[in-house]
């Protein structure tokens, strides 16, 4: 009996020491939607993979969505865009390390012909109130998101509730939005990068820009090992020394310029606090 356990505690062992060293090169980072819309990812993703060894695993869902994956241990580190979510997140001890990454802005589109007048607005929230009096459709993520946080806010700024048939919840990520508010003629939130990397094929103009409450800014977080042990936070923090590299923040400084005429997004890493919109891109 006693020879033949020997194996068989030495087999799982060896499966032990496998799944083991399998999960410590995977790293599961959650982000919002934006970063993979934009395609940021698909330039960034290969290069840590190929710098680290670690497998990446996306999952790119909205920014509370995210969070509340930190929060149950599900993901190892995050990539997002709700800084009032992301300080209370902080503040309960899910994060050990947030790091300042880059922003970009917020903005409303719509269609070309702009039923509710509200082009070239500078308040966000006026725009929407002019939408909501004119009964025009309006387009919401309605997912918990960074952007879907900050549409609710403009909506209370606004004084409106929003509600009723001229008003339709999407349930989808930036990109399908973009898309679906593109085929209705509604107007959207929508973050400049997703927007710009799209908008060859939206029929859709950007009407509202500029006004500071619009400003969108992400930030890297380690989730913390001491609340959920299986996290990889080697890779965690591999991944956010990474993202704020001098090299990595070169090239989030020209992604896009290529293909929009444009940078997507402005790099922050070497910034002592967060930038305001005058750096907009």
């Amino acid at each position: 009996m006693r020879f033949r356990a020997v194996p068989a505690l030495a087999v799982m062992a060896l499966v032990f020491l496998f799944l083991a060293c399998g999960q410590g090169n995977e790293l599961i980072l959650a982000t919002t939607t934006s970063t993979q819309d934009s395609g940021l990812l698909d330039t960034l993703i290969p290069l840590f993979e190929q710098q680290t060894g670690y497998h990446v695993k996306t999952i790119a869902v909205g920014s509370g969505q995210a969070l509340r994956m930190g929060e149950q241990g599900e993901a190892d580190v995050l990539l997002v865009h709700s800084p009032e979510a992301e300080e209370a997140f902080m503040a309960a001890g899910h994060g050990v390390d947030r790091r300042l990454v880059m922003h970009n802005d917020f903005i409303i589109v719509g269609p070309a012909a702009d039923p509710a007048g509200i082009s070239g607005l500078k308040s966000a929230s006026e725009a929407l109130a002019k939408i909501s009096q004119a009964g025009s459709l309006f387009l919401s993520r309605g997912d918990n998101s960074g952007t879907n946080a900050l549409e609710l806010k403009l909506w209370k700024v606004a004084g409106v509730a929003p509600s009723g048939s001229w008003y339709q919840e999407t349930g989808q990520g930036m990109g399908q939005t973009l898309v679906i508010a593109s085929d209705k003629r509604g107007y959207t939130l929508s973050d400049r990068g997703t927007f710009l990397a799209q908008h060859q094929k939206l029929d859709l103009a950007v009407l509202v820009e500029g006004d500071p409450g619009l400003f969108n800014v992400y930030h890297v977080i380690v989730v913390n090992p001491s609340q959920h042990p299986q996290v990889n936070v080697e890779g965690a923090r591999s991944f956010a020394r990474f993202v704020t590299s001098t090299a990595i923040q070169d090239i989030i400084r020209s992604f896009g310029a290529d293909r929009v005429g444009q940078p997507l997004f402005v790099p922050d890493a070497f910034i002592e606090s967060t930038p305001g919109m005058e750096a907009q891109p």
